[in-house]
């Protein structure tokens, strides 16, 4: 394939990032923008130089591949209709509301040879890629999303919106099937969780401590891994990644001499990396890093956490604050 005709449905405030950097590849060649506002798919299409459309339908017909970029709950019919279409597409993340209509897309996908992506943009951030060549067996992984309240994605649980990041970043890193789950959560500004937790206990012994919220005055963003014979501390506010490798001389107080190393990471572009990835897979006909069924994987986990929150949680209490507010 020579250059990539492509297009994004759903130009709402990521989905016009997307269009930017489409529109900023040498090999692609931006056809169109789709969003229901019709406004707001004129003004992207006119700031990236391309048609727009108020039906993402009338785009089909004139690309090869597609982000799509639309609520959630629409993921599914969306990118359905682009895959019967016969168009390859990034889909963001969580790829559906339900496991069912995620192996649907998966089957439709692998039948006619198209490729799904899945948008864990985390696997694209610095950090995690800096991160990557000093891991050997992780035992324990504590990762901390702490972020202030945006009036934005709080539609969906923050298991959703944050955590199932960490849990596409952990599943990566461990590489063995989960064996138990605990779980903590609790509704405070929305009427869904805003903070949570989760105890992630694998096959292979290790254990991942993972813990979102999106209703804290500051953001802090950090993962610890600690696997035998070393621990890595990622700081993704300050982009910087200390490994401590453990020796095998000793110190006077019986503790192994530590070998400290402290490296910076820059911001980086992770959407453009994953689009270009995207579209490279697109030209090669290769299997994305991140695909549909990796995408199906953070999700189940994702739901199964969401799901023992529900139970713990006292709804009476929370129903009666929310009922009355």
């Amino acid at each position: 394939m020579g250059i990539i005709k492509a297009g994004v449905i759903g130009v709402g405030y990521l989905g016009r990032f997307h269009a930017q950097k489409y529109a900023s590849l040498d090999n692609v060649e931006l056809v169109g923008v789709a969003d229901s506002n019709n406004e707001q798919a004129q003004a992207v299409a006119k700031e990236c130089n391309c048609k727009s459309f108020s039906d993402y339908k009338d785009l089909l017909p004139l690309v090869d591949a597609v982000s799509i970029v639309v609520p959630t709950s629409l993921h599914h019919q969306v990118a359905r209709d682009c895959l019967d279409a016969g168009v390859d597409i990034l889909l963001e993340k969580p790829i559906t509301v339900t496991l069912e209509e995620a192996d649907d897309l998966i089957e439709r996908a692998e039948s006619n040879q198209l490729i799904l992506q899945v948008g864990h943009l985390e696997r694209f951030n610095p950090a995690v890629q800096a991160m990557e060549p000093f891991l050997t067996h992780p035992v324990f992984i504590e990762s901390n999303r702490i972020s202030v309240f945006k009036n934005r994605g709080v539609d969906v649980d923050v298991v959703l919106d944050l955590m199932i990041h960490d849990i596409d970043i952990i599943l990566n890193i461990v590489k063995s099937p989960i064996k138990m789950i605990h779980t903590v959560g609790a509704p405070v500004a929305t009427k869904t969780t805003d903070i949570a937790n989760a105890r992630l206990i694998f096959e292979n012994g290790a254990t991942a401590n993972v813990t979102v919220s999106r209703i804290s005055r500051t953001n802090i963003r950090k993962m610890r891994i600690f696997q035998p014979g070393s621990y890595i501390n990622v700081d993704f506010a300050n982009k910087k990644v200390m490994t401590i490798q453990l020796e095998d001389e000793l110190m006077e107080s019986g503790m192994p001499k530590q070998n400290i190393e402290v490296a910076t990471f820059s911001d980086g572009d992770a959407l453009l990396s994953e689009i270009r990835q995207f579209v490279d897979h697109v030209i090669t006909r290769t299997q994305p890093a991140v695909s549909g069924r990796e995408g199906r994987r953070a999700l189940a986990i994702a739901l199964e956490v969401m799901g023992q929150i529900k139970e713990h949680q006292s709804m009476d209490v929370f129903q009666e604050y929310f009922n009355s507010h």
